[in-house]
C-alpha cells in the first residue's frame, strides 16, 4: 500500500526524463561551459577548501541572479569591499534542471567579488542572470 502511494506520488509529480532540456530563455546558457562568470554561459570552477572565489562586471543595473549546482553560501561584494551586499531574494532552481538555486542581488554597474563557501564538492558550476 505504502509503495501504491509512493507511486502515484511519483506519476502525479511527473518524472524527469531528461535534465536541462527546457530552461527558461534567461538561463538557456547553463548547458554552455564559459569562461569566466557572465550572462549566456556556465562556468566550472574548482573549489579550495570548500570555497569558490571569483570576479564579475556588471554592466547595466539590475537584478542579478547568480545560479549554483549544488547547496553553498553566496555572496557578492561590490568593488573591494568587505561588507556584503543584502540579498534581493532567492528561488530553487527550475524543475528538471542541475540548477540547485538562484539567489538575486540588485547591483550598479562595476565589479564585484562573489564568494561561495561550504561547498562539499571539488567544484562549482555558477551562471549569471540579468533581469
Amino acid at each position: 500500500m505504502i509503495l501504491t502511494a509512493l507511486a502515484i506520488g511519483m506519476a502525479a509529480q511527473g518524472r524527469c526524463t531528461a535534465l536541462d532540456t527546457r530552461l527558461p530563455r534567461p538561463l538557456a546558457g547553463w548547458t554552455r561551459d564559459g569562461r569566466g562568470l557572465d550572462t549566456g554561459h556556465a562556468v566550472t570552477l574548482p573549489a579550495r577548501g570548500g570555497t569558490v572565489e571569483t570576479r564579475v562586471t556588471i554592466r547595466k543595473p539590475g537584478t542579478v541572479g547568480i545560479a549554483i549546482d549544488q547547496d553553498g553560501w553566496i555572496d557578492a561584494f561590490a568593488g573591494g569591499g568587505k561588507r556584503a551586499l543584502r540579498m534581493a531574494s532567492e528561488s530553487r532552481g527550475p524543475r528538471c534542471s542541475t540548477i540547485r538555486k538562484i539567489l538575486y542581488y540588485r547591483m550598479r554597474p562595476g565589479t564585484y567579488r562573489v564568494t561561495v563557501n561550504r561547498l562539499k564538492g571539488g567544484r562549482a558550476k555558477l551562471m549569471l542572470t540579468h533581469d
